[in-house]
């Protein structure tokens, strides 16, 4: 395996910060949330030993910087910037995704606007939501924590989002979550942590209102089937991140693949999720 590289490309309207490991067929992995590439450490080592693996900041995150830091976002120029690194790192052959949570939704709107670009595809509990029979209270939920985030601030805007998300039923009628120990985290980890909360702004106001608006092109994606794998975390059964890939699966009448831990399971069972990972983009 390689020392990974560090490199920045040019994009419309951003500069986007990417890091590549290892060697072999490429494979992009598109973050989800405001944790940007980093987020992606636990598994990037691990799937390095079989492939040149691509990881990047999203633009408007970490060091992904915006020409014009107030720009909307959208979903169709995040699927763009995944394609120029593509282009980039594998211009000639086609190239393995995974993309989890919005970094799902990016990776389903790059292959369903440039299939010939995508070998395979895993995407692990794309929210959009706009496929449910019940889209209408979820966009009310995301109206919500933009008028909590106006009005109230960032904390009780995430704490809105966070019971949003959740089992229904969960809360019992009670939404004061348990208190938890204080976790000493290690230099590394802590830096993540600090990344992730300066990015949660930008994520909440920009990117979880166009994301979650979003609606795929299914009809689409029934063409394209047979390279997409639809997945979800085993303990997230019944949340909201996990309902869309269940329903898309049965629409597309192909098997939903379960990864250990909830809608974080890269980051709480990194050795486990890679595993899976790696036999999910051989088949």
């Amino acid at each position: 395996m390689t020392d990974p590289t560090i490199g920045n490309l040019r994009v419309n309207g951003a500069t986007l910060h990417f890091v590549v490991r290892g060697q072999g067929p490429l494979l992009l992995l598109i973050p989800g949330g405001a944790g940007g590439a980093a987020s992606l450490d636990g598994i990037a080592d691990d799937l390095a030993a079989e492939y040149t693996v691509a990881t990047y900041d999203p633009r408007g995150m970490s060091g992904s910087t915006l020409d014009d830091p107030g720009a909307e976002q959208s979903v169709a120029e995040h699927a763009d910037d995944a394609l120029r690194i593509l282009e980039l790192l594998s211009p000639d052959e086609p190239a393995k995704v995974f993309g989890s949570s919005s970094g799902g939704i990016t990776a389903l709107r790059l292959l369903t606007a440039h299939p010939e670009r995508i070998e395979r595809l895993v995407a692990h509990e794309p929210p959009v939501v706009e496929v449910l029979p019940d889209a209408p209270q979820h966009r009310a939920l995301i109206a919500r924590v933009q008028e909590t985030l106006r009005g109230q601030g960032l904390m009780p805007a995430m704490a809105e989002f966070a019971a949003g998300l959740k089992k229904s039923g969960d809360t019992g009628g009670d939404t004061t979550p348990d208190p938890k120990p204080e976790i000493s985290l290690p230099p590394q980890a802590a830096a993540r942590a600090e990344r992730t909360m300066a990015n949660l702004p930008y994520f909440v106001e920009r990117i979880v209102p166009s994301f979650m608006s979003y609606t795929p092109d299914v009809d689409r994606l029934e063409e394209l089937s047979n390279r997409l794998v639809l997945a979800c975390g085993q303990d997230s059964h019944g949340e909201l991140p996990y309902r869309p890939a269940a329903f898309l699966a049965q629409r597309l009448n192909t098997e939903l693949l379960h990864f250990p831990g909830g809608h974080t399971g890269l980051t709480t069972h990194p050795a486990e999720f890679a595993e899976l990972l790696k036999k999910a983009l051989r088949a």
